[in-house]
This record gives structure tokens, C-alpha cells and sequence, in this order.
């Protein structure tokens, strides 16, 4: 059984826009603290992500001194506070599932409309908002933030270097949106993990993850091209569909550090 270790930590707090990369961070009852606890909604309450709207990848969020601050090119910084007050309640959907969350009123709102050129929202979800995991995978009293289905996505440095020995041209990680990577084992080691640790805190793995247009994403510039889906395809695709990553729940809260053990 090779020997895994924890390579990166990505933190993602407003669902689609660029993500954080951290030597430690804290794990709390959503996942990674903070991560996707924002989200853009359209005018319906739906999610906005880079499926449809690709320009999400140039909001870069940073968090510092209690505040959440968002830059993009030719916008003027967006400052927020990292844990908003109650104020107007909103139901969104995301995907499936239908939530509470806080409206966090319209310089927010103005602000992504002009990055995006549509009429959208920005939202919080409070610790008040439960929303559970895929029952169908997840163990029971899961909960997820806005992320797509499940707290973390995992993801190895070997598969992505597997991916990129057949490519026309290699790409970064940051195409996968992983929140944790890790190293040290075979191409897609990940999709055998089932229950593991890293360091201290249990994980599952529960289910692999279908990848979709966001790939092909350029997470810099927020350019789309066919990359990496028509290599994937070649040699991920089953039941019709890609998977490339390994989605995971976790156990217990604590903190998580780069080079922790990984265990299974």
C-alpha cells in the first residue's frame, strides 16, 4: 500500500471563482472552514457557476482581518465581512436542493452583475442552513456548503500527472477544482479510498466525480477550449459519463496541514 501525503490545501469560498491554496486550515461541520459558504445566484435564486458563465474564474476572493475581500480586472475591490449578519432571508436551489440563505444586498449584487453581464446575487449560507449530502452516497447527517454535492473533492498529483502524459499539452490542478491533493501512490490511487485519515481527522471516500465543462476552463484568463475532456474521454469515460477525482466526506472537525499522513 504506498504511502500518501497531503500535497495541497484549496479552499474555494465563493462557489466558481478562483480558489485559495493554504499550508493549514481548519475543518469544521461543512468541510474546509469557509469554503463555499458564498454563492452566486441568478435572479430565480439558482446557482451560477463556470458551466454557463466562465468570467466566474476572474473573481479572486481573499480572506484577511475577519473580512472577505473579491478582486477582479477593471472592477473595484469588494470587501465583506467573513461572517455576515442575519439580514434578508432567500431561498436558493442548488441543483436539486432548495435553501435558506442571507441576501447580502446590492453593491454585492451590482458588483458580480458587472463581472458576469447578467443580473445576479451574491448569498451566504448560516450555520442555520442544513443541507445534507446525497443520501444515496454520503452517510446519514451529512452536510454540505453550496458545493456541487459533497464537502471536499480529492484528487492525486500522479493521476493529473497521467492525464498530462497524454496530452496534447499539460494543465494545472486548478483546472479540477480539487480541495485537497495528494501524493505519494499510483495514478487515480483515489479511486480506491474509501475510509482513510489524514493526520488526525477520518474521511470516506463516497463516490467518484463527473467532470464537466468548468474543465475546461482557464482558470486565469477564463478562456474555454475542449481540454482536458476530449483526453479524459479517451480513457475516464464509463456509464456515459467522465470522472476524474475522488468526492469525500469527513467524520469529525479538526485541522489539516500539508504533509499530514494519509492513511487507509
Amino acid at each position: 500500500m504506498p504511502a500518501l501525503t497531503l500535497a495541497q490545501i484549496n479552499l474555494y469560498p465563493i462557489k466558481s471563482a478562483r480558489g485559495i491554496t493554504v499550508e493549514a486550515w481548519e475543518v469544521d461541520s461543512f468541510g474546509l472552514c469557509h469554503d463555499r459558504r458564498w454563492m452566486v445566484a441568478d435572479s430565480a435564486g439558482r446557482l451560477v457557476t463556470q458551466r454557463t458563465h466562465p468570467r466566474m474564474a476572474l473573481a479572486h476572493p481573499a480572506l484577511a482581518h475577519e473580512r472577505l475581500r473579491v478582486t477582479a480586472p477593471a472592477l473595484p475591490p469588494l470587501d465583506l465581512p467573513l461572517r455576515p449578519e442575519a439580514a434578508i432571508t432567500t431561498t436558493v436551489t442548488v441543483w436539486d436542493d432548495v435553501c435558506e440563505a442571507l441576501w447580502l444586498g446590492e453593491r454585492a449584487a451590482e458588483w458580480f452583475s458587472r463581472l458576469l453581464a447578467a443580473p445576479v446575487s451574491l448569498v451566504y449560507m448560516p450555520e442555520s442552513t442544513v443541507r445534507p449530502a446525497n443520501p444515496a452516497y454520503a452517510p446519514p447527517g451529512t452536510r454540505v456548503s453550496f458545493a456541487d454535492a459533497y464537502p471536499f473533492l480529492l484528487i492525486s498529483e500522479e493521476s493529473l500527472a497521467e492525464l498530462n502524459r497524454r496530452m496534447p499539452a499539460p494543465l494545472p490542478m486548478n483546472r479540477f477544482r480539487p480541495n485537497l491533493v495528494v501524493r505519494g501512490g499510483e495514478p487515480f490511487t483515489e479511486d480506491r479510498l474509501r475510509d482513510f485519515s489524514i493526520g488526525s481527522l477520518p474521511f470516506r471516500g463516497v463516490k467518484l466525480c463527473e467532470r464537466c465543462v468548468t474543465t475546461t476552463t482557464d482558470q486565469d484568463t477564463a478562456e474555454r477550449g475542449v481540454e482536458p475532456l476530449r483526453t479524459l474521454v479517451t480513457f475516464r469515460k464509463r456509464d456515459g459519463k467522465v470522472w476524474f477525482g475522488q468526492n469525500v466526506v469527513h467524520t469529525g472537525t479538526g485541522r489539516l496541514e500539508v504533509g499530514a499522513p494519509v492513511r487507509w
